[in-house]
């Protein structure tokens, strides 16, 4: 291995101490924030019955964790996330590729598709209920709804603009469409991939909460809007902020993946 350079060593404790910096300048601002958001309600510059306070949304959270309540709700909209999640990429998957094999397909469905992703997906969670009834079914397929047609349009665009020299070079070696398919196309797109899945776990988080707004007794989506009709809003702060943990948790795992690739890659 050929010894780094004086500079290159500068250079990456140079990067060190930015990525230290920023990390420290973050968590700053955020204490900062819960500092002056806490003395704002002890000094009642805000009502602490609407915007609650760090240390009420702390006890809530500790009462509610003695029982376990918390971590069932949180289990339930994390497993109906993943869920959503992981069919949102099969399904756009599978669909993206009928899509690339089939030109006259694509011709008549992609209008449909560019429709529907268009379409304000939470005015499809009230006729979800009706057709499918309450309950987890119907938390994921409206998880679902919301990242599917974006997912499906973004993976078959990549597919359609991934090198046509690369294509042509497999058919000029009698290769067929599948060896296209899986030789070319989709280790192409990884990266591709790997971005839509940062975007839908984001959306498949918010379509669950839609979903547990309207058709659910148990997750955050449900202790948000059950919290606000019965005014504990210390609930709903609560939950919103357990919302923002696993949103980032998730998406780090996403960015995870992406890293990870690109040093195998």
């Amino acid at each position: 291995m050929t010894p780094m350079s004086p500079a290159h060593k500068s250079y990456l404790k140079k990067l060190s101490r930015e990525r230290i910096l920023i990390r420290l300048t973050q968590l700053f601002i955020f204490i900062l924030f819960l500092a002056f958001w806490e003395l704002s309600v002890r000094l009642n510059w805000i009502d602490g019955f609407i915007f609650s306070s760090p240390s009420r949304v702390w006890n809530t959270f500790f009462s509610m964790a003695k029982d376990g309540s918390i971590f069932y709700h949180i289990c339930i909209t994390l497993s109906e996330t993943i869920g959503s999640f992981l069919l949102v990429v099969t399904i756009g998957t599978i669909a993206a590729i009928l899509l690339w094999l089939s030109e006259r397909l694509s011709k008549i469905v992609e209008p449909y598709l560019i429709i529907l992703n268009s379409l304000p997906k939470s005015a499809l969670a009230p006729l979800l209920i009706v057709w499918l009834g309450t309950g987890t079914k119907t938390i994921i397929v409206t998880g679902i709804s919301i990242a599917i047609f974006g997912t499906v349009l973004n993976l078959f665009t990549g597919f359609q603009e991934t090198s046509s020299d690369k294509q042509k070079l497999i058919y000029t070696l009698h290769g067929t469409k599948k060896d296209v398919l899986f030789k070319v196309l989709l280790p192409s797109t990884i990266p591709l991939q790997i971005s839509i899945m940062k975007v839908n776990i984001g959306l498949c988080l918010v379509g669950v909460v839609i979903g547990e707004f309207l058709a659910a007794r148990q997750g955050l989506g449900y202790l948000i809007i059950y919290g606000s009709q019965v005014f504990k809003l210390d609930w709903v702060i609560m939950s919103i902020i357990i919302l923002c943990i696993i949103a980032m948790i998730l998406y780090s795992i996403v960015n995870k993946i992406e890293k990870y690739y690109q040093t195998i890659k």
